[in-house]
């Protein structure tokens, strides 16, 4: 019990153990900055990409537990730490779940819809925009060209996931005139939905609801091969 609790204080990270079904599911939050090869502020909230990415191979191979609880509230942060948790997220052979309950911002949209099902919390939003890099950087047409494939990653990665093609979630990202000072586009909960991105409107309960019915859904499936 204390593990967990220091796992929790640490890294968001807890089991769900549902005495009636004996399903163990892991809890696992995504908030605040998605911290890459660089550390953050210390006075901003982070994700620290590398806890989350042996957290996930531990999952993976354990045989505990059943499925994957993904609890997300981002700002976004380091591109490719975040895509490369994404790419771990979606390579997971077990039913996984995501929630946006507040923010899913930047890299934290291919973070939301690399789960199996994702779901968005009524006034939740995500906000797609084109790749930016804070601090300086070298003028040259190379610099360019790099922000551009880290760009096409991400799309490619997002259409993979959700079925919405490249050219429709660049020209979200591109768009103009609907953020302050910047380009992009802001979608709020069923807005999300309509445009393809995210499956539900829901909150925990609809989202904890399908995974046990997919983790019930699996054993089954076990229990009748064998």
């Amino acid at each position: 019990m204390n593990q967990q609790l220091n796992n929790l204080l640490e890294v968001g990270e807890i089991v769900l153990e549902d005495g009636i079904s004996g399903h163990h599911i892991l809890f696992l939050s995504i908030i605040g900055e998605i911290e890459g090869h660089n550390l953050s502020s210390e006075r901003i909230k982070t994700t620290k990409y590398e806890h989350l990415l042996p957290i996930l191979a531990k999952a993976q191979d354990s045989e505990e537990i059943e499925g994957i609880f993904f609890l997300i509230n981002t700002v976004g942060g380091d591109c490719s730490c975040g895509l490369a948790v994404a790419e771990m997220i979606a390579s997971i052979k077990k039913p996984t779940v995501s929630l946006i309950i507040g923010d899913s911002h930047s890299i934290g949209v291919p973070l939301s819809v690399a789960a199996d099902r994702t779901f968005i919390a009524p006034t939740a939003t995500m906000v797609l925009h084109p790749v930016r890099l804070n601090g300086t950087i070298i003028g040259a047409p190379q610099t360019f060209e790099y922000f551009k494939l880290i760009q096409d990653r991400i799309l490619k990665f997002v259409e993979a996931h959700t079925g919405v093609t490249k050219s429709k979630i660049e020209r979200m990202m591109l768009r103009q005139g609907m953020m302050v000072k910047d380009l992009g586009t802001i979608l709020v909960g069923e807005m999300a939905v309509k445009e393809g991105l995210i499956h539900e409107v829901g909150g925990i309960s609809e989202a904890l609801f399908w995974l046990h019915q997919e983790i019930e859904r699996r054993r089954k499936r076990r229990n009748y091969k064998n």
